[in-house]
């Protein structure tokens, strides 16, 4: 019995130093040794390669009807709005059969909204070893299960104990090093000390998901005094943010691991942690967050302005409250490519253990993030409009598509002004009083 404690000792004492000094040591520097670019570079060709054999004897035809399903939903919609299709439907007088159109319409609605559907995974045109993320894909060769087998146990035998080690290794070190430093008295020192910290751990956290991340125009990055929003897909994407800088993060004031992390790294930076009743008071978070732009030294808020997460196929409405505040906005698009790995948390469904397991046993995280020009509010522009100025350009340079629907239908219900409005849209293209505008949705 002894001689197993000591024999796993000593495996445990060789994974932790090689774990130390390939991953941990390389992060202090920012550096890295080209081992997650060459794992990358073999993914790639083993996804091609097995994408290949999927496809392979498959008829053309088919191969784009299945593109086309993956892309398009199961309902083919024309790219008219509704305002020219009535004109063209419409005559003179309304007549019965104009009816048939708005029911098509809501049948279509029914079977796939646009809304809900951001609600869940990107279903993807290929397999990717992970899952059967299409229906179509019935069939694979031995020699494509042979290598899925291999993969899963790469996955689940090498690379969740690694990513484990390193997740455990990360967050540790981030409890004990902001502890540490937030027992300094204020100084230069201490905010060079508590960005080391973060910046330090969060690249050991990024390594722990295999993430391999682009970033572009770094000119553009935020700056202290200013706030950053970005576009929403999971909780990590504050990982793939701070691995390139330091921000103050704004958010509810969370119990267990989570309020442990939250109450040691308040310490050292200053972040702006609300309690749930302090949430509920919108002047009271305006306050908190004025006072802290208005202070140039202190590091620049992040704030996604969607307020939950989506599929990373689109950008949803942008609450108003973070565009009230004043200051400089540098918006920031995050794009993921879900071919590797699926970043998009669906909360409804998995928890956040589930979650991070699923992350974890991915093939990795790789995303593009672009910094872009930083945004004033114009004169004689609202919240809601500059709101959605930066939505449309976060959406624009992100390649995502842009929608004006609150986030918050997730667990909401539509709001009875919206139907309203709907409804006298609907009564002026059937009776030809003009065209229609877009509704406010009540950005808040």
């Amino acid at each position: 019995m002894e001689d197993l404690i000591v024999a796993a000792a000593k495996v445990m004492s060789v994974w932790l130093t090689v774990a130390f000094t390939l991953i941990v040591l390389p992060s202090v520097f920012g550096a890295s040794l080209g081992i997650s670019e060459l794992y990358m570079r073999i993914l790639v060709k083993t996804l091609e390669w097995a994408t290949i054999r999927i496809q392979k004897g498959v008829k053309q035809e088919q191969a784009m009807a299945l593109k086309n399903s993956a892309s398009s939903g199961i309902i083919q919609r024309d790219e008219t709005t509704m305002e020219k299709e009535i004109a063209g439907l419409h005559r003179v007088d309304f007549e019965l059969s104009d009816v048939f159109y708005f029911s098509k319409k809501g049948i279509e609605a029914i079977v796939e909204d646009e809304v809900t559907q951001r609600f869940s995974s990107e279903e993807l045109v290929s397999w990717n070893l992970l899952t059967r993320t299409n229906v179509n894909f019935q069939y694979i060769s031995l020699r494509l299960t042979v290598v899925w087998v291999l993969g899963v146990l790469i996955r689940y035998c090498l690379l969740l104990p690694l990513r484990v080690t390193l997740a455990a290794i990360g967050i540790v070190s981030m409890i004990v090093g902001t502890t540490l430093v937030g027992q300094l008295p204020n100084s230069n020192a201490k905010d060079w000390l508590s960005e080391l910290v973060h910046l330090t751990c969060s690249r050991i956290l990024v390594r722990a998901l295999s993430g391999t991340i682009t970033y572009h125009n770094k000119e553009n990055r935020p700056q202290k005094g200013g706030i950053c929003v970005a576009n929403h897909t999971s909780p990590i994407d504050v990982l793939i943010l701070t691995n390139d800088g330091c921000y103050a993060m704004v958010g509810q004031a969370h119990g267990g691991l989570m309020g442990l992390i939250q109450r040691s790294t308040v310490k050292a930076c200053p972040h702006v942690w609300f309690e749930r009743s302090e949430m509920k008071d919108r002047h009271l978070v305006t306050k908190r967050l004025r006072e802290h732009i208005a202070d140039k030294n202190k590091l620049p808020i992040l704030i996604f302005p969607e307020g939950t997460c989506i599929n990373n196929t689109s950008v949803m409405m942008f609450k108003k409250g973070s565009f009230e505040i004043g200051g400089t906005i540098y918006p920031v698009a995050i794009k993921y490519d879900p071919q590797f790995g699926d970043a998009f948390w669906n909360s409804s469904k998995y928890d956040i253990v589930s979650y991070l397991l699923r992350i974890m046993t991915s093939w990795a995280i790789v995303c593009n993030v672009w910094y872009m020009p930083p945004m004033v509010r114009e004169e004689g522009e609202d919240a809601v409009q500059f709101a959605n100025r930066v939505k449309s350009a976060i959406a624009r340079q992100g390649g995502l598509t842009e929608l004006s629907w609150d986030g918050g239908l997730k667990r909401a219900k539509v709001k009875d002004t919206f139907k309203e409005q709907q409804q006298k849209n609907y009564s002026k293209m059937i009776v030809g009083n003009g065209s229609t505008g877009n509704p406010s949705m009540g950005a808040e």
